[in-house]
């Protein structure tokens, strides 16, 4: 997700550094620069050109501020207006004042509705409360059944009707079930079609009105690129749609209909889908996505996915066995499962301040983690008794394990050296740390 967009932009703002005050020639060939990279990023031209427009007046003539470089005062502007741009400040949730709470789902089919309807399930879990699903898409077959096994995985009730019932009287019978359930968040799944007509409309329209939702989110494929700009355009003209949810952003390398959605149409962006798991639902911040355009990574969203992923328990556990240098194959499946639950290696990698930017655009690309689900599959393929004591396996096991998850005896040797280096290294750790102590403690 603009990952080309931030190589450009880099590129751009470098070409300033050593300058002191700013000439309109400067600016006017930065503004080139940069249109020229938003077009690419499939930004809304009109949008395009707006933004430009204000960065050209505020750059003009602007001194240095303090100790900053030229480049730095730009990158301050085009920060400021990357974050208006995508909305200004985060839009709170409007929580119904008497429960419950009642969110409406639409889109096209294929946008991703469905599931991002068990990812916001999943989120709402998270926040405390308890949700409820209804499905009333009986357009698509087999849209009432992936709802209910989504339901079934994220842990919360569907509430179906097979019986011809029309999505308006589903959807009030849902409401009705929610409250005597005690249920304080319903989420009502809408029919999507192919493309926008009248009958999908009108549906969703007479949904609306049945069960006056507080919030109406719109999913929308961010690979569409400028289609999603004309679908949130044409929905928001028939229903109050309060936010935009895109999805597919780790498939997306532009991300140019985000930062014209809010611009074009009023919809502000609300939350965006990282993964195909039902946790890769994240809240949008625009002040962190800006940030995150211009290299500047997002700090803030890699301790909240730390903290997220990382029990406490687990996390004392792990502490006190590497302080001891007793590490063990389970401690590193565990370590493992905690990195996944973070997201990918790519995803992680980008909310590193500055590392998105300076990697080469290949490098970018050979990152993944096939290379980390081969060492878990050889540890999966060990034995109880060798993930908590390697030293029992001896070459008739490795060839076995090498077997069982179909890598090469070699491979198998090399984590196992791993293991050992990493023991020592942890040994050695321990060692200087109580060193260290003891010299404290005689001063």
């Amino acid at each position: 997700m603009f990952d080309n967009l931030t190589r450009r932009l880099s590129g751009v703002f470098a070409g300033l550094r050593g300058k002191g005050k700013l000439s309109e020639d400067d600016v006017n060939e930065m503004l080139r620069e940069v249109r020229v990279a938003l077009l690419e990023a499939d930004v809304n031209f009109g949008v395009a050109k707006q933004f430009m427009a204000r960065v050209k007046e505020k750059a003009v003539g602007e001194e240095l501020f303090s100790s900053l470089n030229a480049d730095q005062t730009i990158i301050k502007i085009v920060k400021d207006e990357l974050e208006e741009m995508l909305g200004g400040e985060a839009v709170k949730f409007n929580w119904g004042s008497n429960p419950p709470t009642v969110i409406l789902m639409c889109g096209l089919q294929g946008s991703g509705k469905t599931t991002t309807t068990a990812k916001l399930a999943k989120w709402l879990l998270e926040q405390g409360k308890k949700p409820m699903l209804a499905a009333c898409d009986i357009a698509r077959p087999a849209a009432i059944k992936q709802l209910e096994v989504l339901g079934e995985t994220v842990g919360v009730p569907v509430f179906t009707k097979m019986d011809g019932t029309k999505p308006p009287v589903i959807a009030k019978e849902a409401l009705e079930r929610c409250k005597y359930l005690f249920n304080d968040v319903l989420i009502v799944d809408t029919a999507g079609r192919t493309t926008i007509d009248g009958d999908l409309m009108d549906e969703l329209e007479a949904i609306y009105k049945a069960v006056n939702p507080n919030e109406s989110f719109l999913v929308l494929d961010a690979t569409t690129g400028q289609e999603a700009v004309s679908v949130a355009e044409a929905f928001h003209a028939r229903v109050n749609v309060t936010g935009a949810i895109f999805t597919k952003l780790d498939g997306d390398t532009r991300g140019g209909a985000i930062l014209s959605v809010r611009q074009a149409t009023g919809v502000p962006v609300r939350f965006t889908g990282v993964g195909e798991q039902v946790e890769a639902l994240e809240l949008f911040h625009p002040d962190r996505m800006a940030q995150r355009i211009l290299g500047m990574g997002d700090v803030l969203g890699l301790i909240e996915k730390v903290e997220k992923a990382f029990d406490a328990s687990d996390m004392a556990s792990m502490e006190q066995g590497f302080g001891k240098g007793q590490m063990d194959f389970n401690m590193m499946l565990q370590s493992f499962t905690m990195m996944k639950k973070m997201g990918s290696m790519k995803s992680m990698l980008k909310l590193i301040p500055g590392l998105a930017a300076s990697l080469p655009e290949d490098a970018m690309e050979h990152i993944n983690d096939k290379q980390i689900n081969r060492t878990e599959a050889i540890i999966l393929s060990m034995t109880s008794k060798e993930r908590g004591n390697p030293d029992i396996i001896n070459g008739s096991r490795r060839k076995r394990i090498a077997a069982g998850s179909g890598t090469s005896v070699e491979e198998v040797n090399h984590l196992i050296k791993q293991m050992y280096e990493m023991r020592r290294g942890m040994k050695q750790m321990s060692k200087m740390q109580s060193r260290m102590s003891k010299l404290q403690r005689r001063r």
